[in-house]
């Protein structure tokens, strides 16, 4: 398998931390995704199946951790991360935004780094684009939480030429089927700007699965090539296909400033 390259050797930025609130005693699902080990939402799917304990003793959601509790997954102690990685990657078409690395084309796999890592939010296995990756579960929700509006930019390539009518049915909102919902949802107003007869860009503020195509789809359109450019203010720019680079210090802190407590 071919692997994932870092871009220009570019250096993680040490000594910066996004800020998230802190009390003497935490929940367990923060706990867990403070140690690298998973977002909070698959931290409360390990605690259900009791693959976690506290002091030797099967814990349940909502519990809270203390200073000198012991927590333990699958047996094995687990205690938050102190240096937290925040990673960009182009990812090429093939790779699938999963952890389980018994499915072919893995992002742990391809990216085989160093650390245990986990891509926050997914793009399809047939797109390619702009993913971040990172050991912080606790901005995974904060990012991806539909209610805070973060755009998502996109430049998509269509099999045939793009009209008006097509753009303002987009712009306005289209009608698609949410296999995760299993009912059918107007997706929410958003921004084409038409590029080329067949291909055009478009900002979302929201992730519904596979989203893009289903519009397309909706009305007639077949997308041939899906290319994430921008999540929020980290854009794509020229980094290479299969590359991946550290956020830079301007980007955390701009991050940090958008998804505080």
């Amino acid at each position: 398998m071919i692997f994932a390259k870092q871009f220009k050797s570019n250096s993680k930025v040490d000594d910066f931390q996004i800020d998230h609130l802190e009390n003497d005693s935490i929940r367990l699902n923060k706990y867990i995704s403070d140690s690298g080990v998973a977002s909070r939402r698959e931290a409360d799917k390990m605690i259900e199946v009791k693959r976690i304990k506290i002091n030797d003793k099967i814990a349940l959601v909502g519990t809270k951790v203390y200073p000198n509790d012991i927590v333990k997954l699958d047996g094995k102690v687990i205690t938050p991360l102190k240096n937290r990685v925040y990673i960009a990657l182009h990812k090429p078409v093939g790779i699938v935004s999963t952890t389980d690395t018994a499915i072919s084309g893995n992002m742990i796999t391809f990216m085989n780094y160093n650390e245990k890592i986990f891509p926050i939010g997914r793009l399809d296995k047939d797109s390619s684009g702009l993913i971040l990756l990172t050991n912080d579960g606790d901005i995974v929700n904060k990012i991806l939480r539909a209610e805070n509006g973060h755009e998502k930019e996109y430049i998509v390539t269509v099999d045939k030429p793009i009209t008006q009518e097509f753009i303002n049915l987009i712009e306005s909102g289209v009608l698609i089927y949410n296999p995760v919902s299993h009912k059918n949802q107007k997706t929410l107003p958003t921004k084409v700007t038409k590029i080329s007869e067949f291909a055009f860009k478009l900002i979302l503020k929201q992730g519904l699965n596979r989203q893009i195509r289903r519009m397309a789809d909706c009305l007639g359109y077949h997308v041939v090539k899906l290319q994430r450019i921008r999540i929020m203010h980290i854009k794509l720019d020229n980094l290479p296909e299969g590359y991946w680079r550290y956020l830079s210090l301007e980007e955390l802190t701009t991050l940090n400033d958008i998804i505080k407590n």
